[in-house]
C-alpha cells in the first residue's frame, strides 16, 4: 500500500508508472454476475452466454416487392411493346395467408412482406405493370399487364434464408449493439444474459463547490467535476448515482462515501487527494479500507488514489473499488479515461478492457511536458486523405489542468512517452479517440 509522508518527514512516494497502477486495479477483477433483462434494457451490455435462433425466418417463401405473385412460366415474352396480360384472381397482404393457391395463367397482387401463395414463383414488381402504384391503389384489378419476364425466385425472400432453429446468432463477450438486438428478437428471444451493470457513485469534494445553477458565493465555483464524471460513468455503461458535494472535512467525507457502500461496486471522489492541508480522501480510504496506491506518473492527473472497501450490501461484489481522482477538472477527466473506465469495463464484462481506438497522428506544432511523466494532450484531429500517418494533431487549446475548454474542444489524446521532454512539429504521436 502506497502511503503519504508529509513534508518535513520524508519524501512523498515515486509516482507508480501507467502500467502498474492499472495491473493493480484490474487485479482479480471478475464480471459481475450475469442477470436477465428485456431487450430494451439490453443496449450497451456484454452478452454472457451464446444465443440461438429458436426460430427459422423468414417462417414461408415471402415477396421482396409490392407486386404481383405469379408463375413465372406465365410471364415468359413479356416485354413493353407486347405485355402479357393475366387476369387477377385475389390479393394477399403482409400478415395473412393466401385464401386460395395461384392458379396457372393467373395472378395474384401481393404486398411486401406477404407470404407467397401456393403456385407462385415469383414476384413482378408492380412498377414493371399497368397496374396503379401507391396507398391509392384501391381494389385489386380485374386483369394485370405484365412489361418485362419473371424469372423462378425474383423478388422472393425464401424460406429460412436468414435464420434456421438452432442456428448461432451471438456470440457471448459482444456489446449489445442496436442491429444485435434486433437480431435476437428475429430469433425469438424477449430476454438475454448479459453480465450485471456496474454502479458508480460519484462524489466531489471542496468548500469552494456550489451544485451548478445555484448561487455562488464570493470564493465558490460551480462543481463541474460530478457532471462530467457523471457523464463519462454513465457512456461507458454504468448506473449511477450522484453523492453530492463534501465539505473538506474527513467525517463529511467519510460520512458520504459509508453511505455509498452498500449500494456501488465503484465510489469516484474528485478532489482531496492530493497533499494539502484540506486534502483528507486519501485518510478516508485507508480508514473505510486499504489505500493501495497513491501518486501516478501521468499528466494531467499525478496526485491519485486508489483503494479497496470490503462491500457492505448486496453481495454483487466483494469490495467496493475507490478511486480518489484529482479535484482540477482535466485532471479528473482524464484519470477516469485512463483508470477508472478500463475497471468499468472489466466488471461488465468486456474482453477488451481500454475499448478505444489508437491511431497515429502527426503533431501540426511542438509540444511541451513535464519530464518522467506519461502526457495526454488534448487535441484535434484531421484527417490526412492519402498520407501516412492518416491523421494530424492539433492542440485542441491550453494544456493546463483546469482548462476545461480544450477539453470540450479536443476529440483525443495525445500520448507523449515519459522519456520525451518536447517533441517538434512534424513527430508522430499516438492518440485516443475520443
Amino acid at each position: 500500500m502506497a502511503t503519504e509522508t508529509r513534508a518535513g518527514t520524508g519524501a512523498l512516494p515515486a509516482p507508480i508508472p501507467l502500467e502498474q497502477a492499472r495491473a493493480e486495479m484490474l487485479a482479480g477483477l471478475q464480471p459481475l454476475p450475469v442477470e436477465e433483462v428485456g431487450l430494451a434494457d439490453a443496449l450497451g451490455r456484454v452478452l454472457a452466454e451464446p444465443i440461438d435462433s429458436q426460430l427459422r425466418l423468414p417462417p414461408w417463401d415471402n415477396s421482396a416487392m409490392d407486386g404481383f405473385a405469379v408463375r413465372s412460366a406465365d410471364t415468359l415474352g413479356a416485354a413493353p411493346m407486347s405485355p402479357v396480360e393475366l387476369p387477377v384472381s385475389g390479393e394477399v397482404a403482409a400478415g395473412v395467408l393466401a385464401d386460395r393457391p395461384l392458379e396457372p395463367g393467373c395472378a395474384m397482387r401481393i404486398l411486401t412482406g406477404a407470404p407467397l401463395p401456393d403456385g407462385a414463383d415469383a414476384v413482378v414488381p408492380v412498377e414493371a405493370t399497368d397496374a396503379p402504384i401507391g396507398a391509392g391503389a384501391g381494389s385489386p384489378p380485374e386483369r394485370v399487364a405484365i412489361f418485362e419476364p419473371a424469372a423462378v425466385g425474383d423478388h422472393v425472400r425464401p424460406v429460412g434464408s436468414d435464420l434456421l432453429p438452432g442456428a448461432r446468432l451471438l456470440e457471448p463477450g459482444r456489446a449489445l449493439a442496436p442491429a444485435a438486438l434486433a437480431l435476437a428478437a428475429a430469433g425469438g428471444h424477449a430476454r438475454l444474459p448479459v453480465f450485471g451493470r456496474p454502479r458508480v457513485a460519484v462524489l466531489s469534494t471542496g468548500d469552494e463547490l456550489v451544485a451548478p445553477g445555484q448561487p455562488l458565493g464570493p470564493a465558490q465555483i460551480p462543481d463541474s467535476n460530478s457532471i462530467g464524471l457523471l457523464a463519462q460513468t454513465a457512456e461507458a455503461g454504468a448506473e449511477t448515482r450522484s453523492l453530492g458535494v463534501a465539505a473538506d472535512r474527513r467525517a463529511d467525507v467519510l460520512a458520504r462515501l459509508a453511505e455509498a457502500l452498500p449500494w456501488a461496486d465503484i465510489v469516484v471522489v474528485s478532489g482531496g487527494v492530493s497533499v494539502g492541508a484540506h486534502d483528507v480522501v486519501k485518510d478516508a480510504f485507508a480508514e473505510l479500507g486499504t489505500l493501495e496506491l497513491w501518486r501516478v506518473a501521468v499528466q494531467p492527473g499525478k496526485p491519485l488514489a486508489f483503494g479497496r472497501a470490503a462491500r457492505r450490501g448486496n453481495g454483487r461484489s466483494p469490495e467496493t473499488l475507490l478511486f480518489g481522482l484529482p479535484g482540477n477538472p482535466v485532471s479528473s477527466f482524464v484519470t477516469f479515461e485512463l483508470f477508472v473506465r478500463p475497471v468499468l469495463r472489466t466488471l461488465a464484462g468486456h474482453a477488451d478492457p481500454i475499448g478505444r481506438e489508437m491511431v497515429q497522428a502527426r503533431l501540426s506544432e511542438p509540444i511541451r511536458k513535464s519530464p518522467g511523466r506519461r502526457a495526454f494532450l488534448r487535441v484535434r484531429l484531421e484527417a490526412r486523405p492519402g498520407a501516412t500517418p492518416a491523421w494530424s494533431a492539433t492542440l485542441a487549446g491550453a494544456q493546463a489542468s483546469h482548462v476545461l475548454s480544450a477539453l470540450a474542444a479536443a476529440d483525443g489524446l495525445a500520448i507523449v512517452p515519459e522519456e520525451h521532454e518536447s517533441l517538434p512539429a512534424g513527430a508522430e504521436v499516438e492518440v485516443i479517440r475520443l
